[in-house]
């Protein structure tokens, strides 16, 4: 059995009944989220851009990659092409998917879809009304620092990263 507790302007709060190993039952929360989109872009074979991300849920600024909820019948890609534009102000060329990956599963139905964007064309930036992000220009290897040295802690940019590091860099 599910029924809605919260409906929010882009997720909602599910109750569902379980079973237990046992043969009980007991209740689950779960938010329902539509989907995001990641995007590293990358300007040549060093050089990425980053943003700083004012992120009022932690009351601080993040490091992050560009990424998005996905809006209602949009695809992954689309959304991805679209966060690069208004976040960085870049548009791309080409895009590649990198990967997918819950970043919270006991808890949250988002799915994270990773993306490798190149061949990029500075546009301006696109920013909704709230944000507040700064684009900022590094090389993998300085992010991959950053990594090392705990500056950088959002989720999907750690993956995302450490994903086109482990693979060689490559899509």
């Amino acid at each position: 059995m599910r029924h809605t507790l919260l409906t929010a302007s882009f997720f909602r709060v599910d109750e569902i009944t379980v079973s237990d190993r046992h043969g009980g039952e007991r209740k689950r929360q779960i938010v329902v989220h539509p989907g995001a989109a990641v995007v590293l872009p990358r300007l040549d074979s060093e050089r990425i851009i980053l943003i700083r991300n004012v992120r009022e849920a932690v009351d601080r600024e993040l490091l992050e990659l560009p990424a998005g909820k996905l809006d209602a019948n949009e695809d992954a890609e689309t959304c991805a092409r679209r966060e690069l534009e208004e976040e960085t102000g870049y548009r791309c060329g080409r895009i590649s998917r990198l990967c997918e990956f819950f970043p919270s599963p006991g808890i949250l139905t988002e799915k994270l879809y990773a993306f490798v964007a190149e061949d990029l064309t500075e546009v301006g930036q696109k920013l909704e009304a709230g944000e507040r992000i700064a684009p900022v220009f590094t090389t993998l290897d300085e992010a991959m620092d950053m990594i090392r040295e705990r500056r950088i802690e959002d989720g999907k940019t750690l993956i995302t990263l450490m994903m086109f590091d482990l693979l060689g860099r490559r899509c």
